[in-house]
């Protein structure tokens, strides 16, 4: 495996981690969230790009911007399921997109997924299911919450897919701009008309969530994912897991438990086997 496009993997994965902590601290709707998160990298490397005179707009941008339309739903579903349910339950529900990704890259991109690959697979999940399983609740508002995690769950999977088929004609830069510009014009009126408006402080996690997060952690991703198969990429995400649960420690002082430690270290051994097979 290409050393350097594991690393970059790796490291959005743990940027993604700490995802929660900004969501759970803005005081503003999801839809509001959701436009902030995809307005400030359209809005940036659209700036970008017109400095340079570059021309995006070319061969193959349909599909971008279909995925471009999913996201969409994704973005709605990110933010509405981790407000409406806790971070480990919208973590645990969200890391359900590997699965889907591993499925359809072997069903769309042809991608041959061995014996060990799959079981690695299984052994994260397994993990993740030690991790929260004490914790896992199916009520009211918490089933809301999940079921909107399982959707952007499978928008996210097929936005990968569709991004990795991509990836060959464009830059990382030019899918993130891609994967946010109809977002930034469909979340538009709700940001206008819902209330309550952003604060200083909701204006300062939402455009640093943006940044970081949305335009640096998925050119880190999309660097990756152009070196290597879907299927491993999803696969890695997975320390992302190991990530969320460390900063809801370090940071939130969430309860460190012994199903943390064990399921933390099966995800942490499938990656690093992941790496070497």
């Amino acid at each position: 495996m290409n050393r350097r496009a594991y690393i970059a993997v790796l490291g959005a994965a743990c940027l993604a981690g700490l995802s929660g902590l900004f969501v759970k601290h803005m005081m503003i709707q999801p839809a509001a969230m959701a436009w902030i998160r995809t307005a400030v990298p359209t809005l940036v490397l659209g700036s970008v790009f017109l400095i340079q005179r570059r021309t995006i707009f070319r061969k193959g941008m349909s599909k971008l911007l279909f995925a471009s339309l999913l996201n969409v739903g994704r973005m709605f579903f990110f933010f509405y399921a981790f407000v409406h349910t806790t971070i480990g339950n919208a973590t645990l529900i969200l890391f359900t997109w590997p699965a889907f990704v591993v499925i359809m890259s072997a069903i769309f991109l042809k991608e041959k997924i061995n014996a060990r690959q799959t079981v690695l697979l299984i052994l994260a999940m397994v993990g993740i299911a030690i991790v929260y399983a004490q914790d896992l609740s199916f009520s009211g508002q918490d089933f809301r919450g999940m079921s909107a995690a399982l959707g952007a769950a499978f928008f996210y999977s097929a936005t990968v897919i569709i991004f990795k088929t991509a990836s060959k004609d464009y830059q990382p830069l030019e899918l993130i701009f891609f994967q946010n510009v109809i977002g930034s014009i469909v979340f538009l009126p709700f940001f206008i008309l819902l209330r309550p408006l952003p604060t200083g402080l909701d204006w300062t996690l939402a455009t640093s969530h943006a940044l970081l997060l949305g335009t640096f952690a998925f050119f880190l991703f999309f660097y990756g994912l152009k070196r290597m198969d879907a299927s491993r990429a999803a696969m890695i995400a997975y320390v992302e897991i190991v990530v969320a649960l460390l900063a809801g420690v370090l940071m939130m002082h969430e309860p460190f438990t012994l199903n943390m430690m064990i399921g933390g270290a099966i995800i942490v051994l499938s990656t690093f086997l992941l790496r070497r097979s």
